[in-house]
């Protein structure tokens, strides 16, 4: 079986470098970031700091009550060790009125929850006059699991093109602490919920598959001669395909001779001479 691997100081100084590289372009010394005490969220924390200092790296916690009790306080532990500046705000009183006037189901609520703690990160980065930096990994891209318009809001993905298995590498690596190594993935949108119970497959298995079939390009039947089941490989497959359009910009119809997303393209930070 195919064991994933990551030339881990290279990752480092790489990410580390893109995150300046993309604050310079962008025009902003700080970031924030919404500390979920996730292994994902704590990662971009540190290489964050590395990149732009604890002076530039503020850390939002967004708690939903009680529910998100012991991943505040992980988080807090993150903002306390790297010595950064933080803010806790609870989204219980902004999400229950909502839930009050809806009869929702908990994937509505979930993704509503998220959406919310986008809002007020982005908020957040106008009040500070920051960035928004990302947490999603490439293993939660490639199957759509995240939010569109929530956790996929940002103006950065530095972990975009690890697999939660490299995350996972990498953090060690970082001397991330154990309380955050050990925790069982979780977005934490009710109780009990985990990402791989959600998935119905292991981050292990899930980033395997994922690995051949987008980065060394194989058919399915290919990965199921690997080892793999049948079953959960057109699982994966199908993830992959049914959340495309989170990956895209939104269709437009082609009526004028240039079109926003078609053909009227530029590079994130191509500036014409005359501006």
């Amino acid at each position: 079986m195919i064991e994933l691997t990551l030339n881990k100081e290279f990752a480092r100084k790489y990410i580390v470098e893109f995150i300046r590289e993309e604050s310079e372009k962008i025009g902003l010394k700080k970031t924030v970031i919404g500390l979920s005490g996730g292994i994902d969220s704590t990662l971009s924390f540190y290489l964050s700091v590395e990149a732009l200092g604890n002076e530039n790296v503020i850390g939002i916690i967004m708690p939903y009550g009680e529910l998100g009790e012991k991943s505040k306080l992980d988080a807090i532990k993150i903002t306390e060790i790297l010595n950064t500046e933080r803010e806790i705000v609870d989204i219980k009183a902004m999400c229950d009125p909502y839930f009050e006037m809806e009869d929702m189901d908990r994937a509505r609520k979930g993704n509503f929850m998220a959406r919310t703690r986008m809002a007020v990160l982005f908020d957040k980065s106008k009040k500070y006059s920051a960035f928004v930096t990302g947490t999603s990994n490439k293993s939660e891209i490639l199957v759509g699991y995240t939010t569109w318009y929530g956790d996929m809001a940002s103006s950065i993905l530095p972990l975009g093109d690890l697999y939660k298995t490299q995350v996972r590498i990498l953090a060690r690596y970082l001397g991330i602490p154990d309380f955050i190594l050990n925790k069982i993935p979780s977005a934490e949108l009710w109780e009990g919920q985990s990402d791989e119970g959600e998935m119905g497959i292991t981050y292990d298995e899930l980033d395997k598959i994922l690995y051949l079939l987008v980065d060394l390009r194989k058919k399915p039947d290919e990965i199921v001669r690997e080892g793999f089941d049948k079953a959960k490989v057109n699982k994966v497959l199908k993830m992959v395909f049914n959340s495309h359009f989170k990956r895209k910009f939104p269709p437009i119809p082609k009526i004028s001779s240039r079109t926003v997303g078609i053909d009227f393209l530029y590079f994130r930070d191509y500036r014409p001479p005359y501006l």
